[in-house]
């Protein structure tokens, strides 16, 4: 295959969103497997709505997942500019060539009258298009127009006979009857163009050989295609990937839950998984095969694999993937990870984090395999860090109501403070004697102190939990819910 240029070209109104990362994806995977070129473009012509916040999230965005342009902003390249704001003379040149060879007009017609004539053909029965009335305007005419203060606008002469097909590589052959086709705009009356006109330009300019999106835009191609053909461009090879959408079948929205990548990633979603997870709404190897390594989805991935069909977006199935992968993590970087989240709650101070890496390390081995997203590391760990410790109401009331609850409470105590070594042995042991000294259950002695150590009735072993949390501390809390002659409950209402 010749040189393989692939482009993502988001519009900085708003956050990354995960279809628009999917899109990236898949030309970064294409451009990647064949040796190619992956471009970023910016398409800033809404002013109105475009945003340098909204540009810095996106790219930091694309960072994060690891999805390195070759071409672009901050990077440069030879067919640049790369924002669609520094190539409006660009734009003008080219709807000149289309004026020049009348293949585009000016419009005076203003939105009121459009929404008129447009009503009108509603009424009808016809197909809602421009009617063409500023196609064959005199000279006069036009002055007339320019006199009266109207701007026009370049419509393009489309087609109206015959049919514009386009060679989709995903869908094969869809075929467009080009009488339905409208006399679309490419410059508006402020000089800006319209994204089909921009998109065109810069696609041909670029040298972008393989246009891979979301099959929303199946309809604007083949006007496109006319675009192309009617400058003498090159029209490079589409393909349309299905929709994402949510487990109700609907377009994927807020209301299915998180839509931006930036959301993902504060809610604890490794890079790896979301790249994994993306890749395969919409494209698969086999029907067994779901986790990736990046390498292995570069090597393997294709067009030709891609699915027509929508894809859905299900957060089990990414939490379960993310979950794998914290798994996998290194201890290390798992602690770093922890750190950075206790320190961003108050928990840990920055200075301290090479005192405490080594701490949370040996935490972290109970309590990896139970966490599915990094936003889970501050709740399962928090507690080994402050005696400010946030109670589940109803744990409280099921367990620290017992009416034996300070006794046992403060006999655990006395025998932690006076246990040496502080082994797990040892605790297992002072434990082990209050149950038969007492004729009771383990879990009835222990599930009690879970939750006054903790605050819930989950957590990583009881025994590993007071050696990790160390004899000092883990008294002082035994001994704050005991009492000393008044119930826990009484001292933690008044604090």
């Amino acid at each position: 295959m010749a040189e393989v240029r692939t482009r993502f070209a988001p519009s900085p109104t708003g956050y990354l969103h995960v279809g628009g990362a999917r899109t990236a994806l898949f030309n970064w995977l294409f451009a990647r497997h064949y040796g190619g070129t992956f471009v970023l473009r910016i398409e800033d012509t809404d002013t109105q709505r475009s945003t340098e916040e909204s540009l810095a999230a996106i790219l930091d965005g694309l960072r994060w997942l690891g999805l390195d342009w070759d071409e672009g902003p901050e990077v440069g390249g030879p067919y640049g500019p790369y924002r669609q704001t520094e190539r409006l003379e660009i734009y003008r040149e080219y709807a000149q060539k289309l004026l020049e060879a009348g293949r585009a007009y000016f419009c005076y017609c203003t939105p009121e009258e459009l929404t008129e004539r447009r009503q009108a053909m509603l009424k009808r029965g016809e197909a809602v298009k421009y009617d063409r009335k500023c196609l064959h305007l005199t000279e006069a005419e036009r002055q007339a127009y320019e006199t009266e203060g109207r701007k026009p606008v370049i419509r393009f002469l489309a087609e109206d006979e015959g049919e514009t097909v386009v060679e989709d590589l995903i869908r094969g052959p869809v075929r467009f009857d080009n009488r339905q086709l409208d006399d679309l705009v490419l410059i508006k009356s402020d000089g800006m163009p319209t994204y089909n006109f921009a998109v065109v330009v810069d696609d041909a300019l670029m040298r972008i050989t393989h246009v891979i999106r979301g099959e929303d835009h199946l309809s604007n191609t083949p006007r496109q295609i006319q675009i192309y053909r009617a400058l003498n461009l090159p029209v490079p090879h589409f393909a349309h990937v299905p929709m994402i959408l949510g487990a109700d079948r609907q377009r994927l929205s807020k209301r299915h839950g998180a839509t931006s990548v930036d959301q993902y990633r504060e809610q604890g979603y490794l890079p790896e998984a979301m790249i994994n997870y993306l890749a395969l709404l919409g494209w698969s190897l086999d029907d067994r095969t779901e986790l990736f390594t990046r390498e292995e989805l570069i090597r393997h991935f294709s067009l030709e694999r891609v699915s027509k069909n929508p894809a859905i977006f299900d957060l089990k199935k990414i939490e379960w993937m993310n979950g794998v992968y914290l798994r996998q993590m290194p201890l290390d970087r798992l602690a770093q990870e922890a750190a950075a989240r206790l320190e961003a709650a108050g928990y840990t101070k920055p200075e301290e984090r090479e005192a405490v890496l080594p701490r949370l390390e040996t935490i972290l081995k109970e309590v990896q395999t139970r966490i599915k997203r990094l936003d889970e590391l501050v709740p399962w760990t928090y507690y080994y860090f402050t005696d400010d410790i946030q109670y589940d109401p109803a744990a409280v009331e099921k367990f620290l109501k017992q009416e034996a609850i300070p006794e046992i409470f403060a006999e655990a105590a006395d025998g932690l403070e006076a246990l040496e070594p502080f082994t797990l042995e040892g605790i297992e042991a002072v434990f082990e004697g209050i149950r038969e000294r007492r004729g009771m259950k383990l879990g009835a002695v222990l599930q009690p102190v879970r939750v006054a150590l903790t605050g819930t009735t989950v957590s990583p072993g009881m025994y590993e939990v007071i050696h990790f949390l160390g004899k000092e501390a883990t008294c002082r809390r035994l001994r704050r819910w005991a009492g000393r002659g008044r119930t826990g409950l009484d001292r933690q209402q008044e604090s």
